[in-house]
């Protein structure tokens, strides 16, 4: 299985001039963890895209540009590119100048997204959300098949033969669809033959076993071989030398964040008992001490059979406890992870 991170690169709320300082000092730090989640042996390392001051990163591809040059193994993916606000050509050619930078190690992450700012930002209407990502979706398929291309739609201007490039080193350039469990989202992954990257960021993880099995399903009726098309789980995490010092370190930070979006969407704030449930072992939080993470992600691979797993850090986080979690999850975590469900696929072959 590949063990993996990625962060939207929070910053701590300030007013004028420290907002700046606080968003350049969270990308010198994000730039040190990425190098060290390279060195520790992590395979892959992904960035979200927001437009929001509490978020630094709202050009994932820059920053992984930056994070090429530090690294030399370690897959980079955005998580996610907003595709419906976004397009698609500067899309392709940012990633595969990405791909071209760090020898064959980008792909994207594509998703319609959590947070709707972009959408005023770039000119469009969120009337027609659903369209926008289906369109653009299908000329990035169509920009990743061929050098030139020709396609029309009817929310952007079409092509006629036009040369698209550089080209990537990787053919096709890997595009994963990010769902958070909307059944139109994973039927249009799986008919696609695309993989899947399956958001759990609250609830029991057994509840999302039929959206896995509808995948795999959708996928073998369109054709496409399910054991070819590798699933993501991407989940809250984060690992600490004891279960105390985890859960300290992270409620506090996380609880803020989730009061905070809470108050936009009409959640009521987070409480630190429902946060100790969420990190049980069916609870969707895999935060406590290496044997505790290690667990959490075997239990959750016995329900979907997954191929990958991204962990991300939600909340302002000191860079040190980040970079110890980072050590944690790829020294003690991940070799762990991997030898034990290798171990099970060899005993089913």
């Amino acid at each position: 299985m590949e063990i993996g991170i990625y962060t939207f690169a929070d910053v701590p709320p300030s007013p004028g001039e420290g907002r700046a300082a606080n968003a350049a000092q969270r990308l010198r730090d994000l730039l040190e963890e990425v190098e060290l989640a390279d060195q520790v042996g992590l395979d892959v390392f992904g960035v979200g895209e927001h437009h929001r001051p509490d978020y630094a990163v709202s050009a994932p591809a820059v920053v992984l540009a930056a994070a090429a040059a530090r690294t030399t193994r370690i897959r980079l993916t955005s998580a996610v590119t907003v595709l419906s606000s976004d397009d698609p050509v500067r899309v392709f050619q940012d990633f595969a100048t990405l791909d071209l930078l760090s020898g064959g190690r980008a792909e994207i992450m594509a998703g319609r997204g959590s947070f709707i700012e972009s959408f005023p930002l770039f000119g469009y209407d969120l009337d027609d959300y659903d369209e926008l990502f289906t369109e653009k979706l299908d000329l990035l398929l169509r920009l990743r098949e061929s050098e030139r291309v020709t396609w029309s739609g009817s929310l952007r201007a079409p092509l006629g033969g036009v040369g698209v490039y550089p080209r990537p080193v990787q053919n096709p350039l890997p595009l994963w669809i990010a769902v958070g469990g909307t059944p139109q989202s994973v039927v249009r992954a799986a008919r696609l033959g695309l993989p899947m990257a399956l958001a759990i960021i609250g609830g029991a993880p057994e509840r999302f076993a039929p959206v896995v099995d509808l995948y795999r399903e959708t996928a073998r009726q369109a054709g496409h071989d399910p054991s070819a098309l590798p699933v993501s789980i991407n989940s809250h995490v984060f690992v600490a030398d004891t279960s105390q010092e985890a859960a300290d370190v992270l409620y506090p930070a996380y609880a803020e964040v989730m009061t905070r979006i809470g108050r936009e969407r009409g959640w009521p704030p987070l409480t630190r008992q429902q946060f100790e449930v969420s990190r049980t072992l069916r609870g969707a939080l895999a935060v406590g001490s290496p044997q505790e993470v290690i667990d959490k992600i075997l239990f959750q691979h016995e329900i979907f059979g997954h191929q990958r797993f991204l962990a991300q850090v939600s909340g302002v986080i000191p860079h040190a406890k980040m970079m110890r979690h980072i050590e944690l999850l790829g020294t003690e975590v991940a070799p762990v992870v991997r030898r034990e469900v290798g171990a099970k696929r060899a005993g089913m072959a």
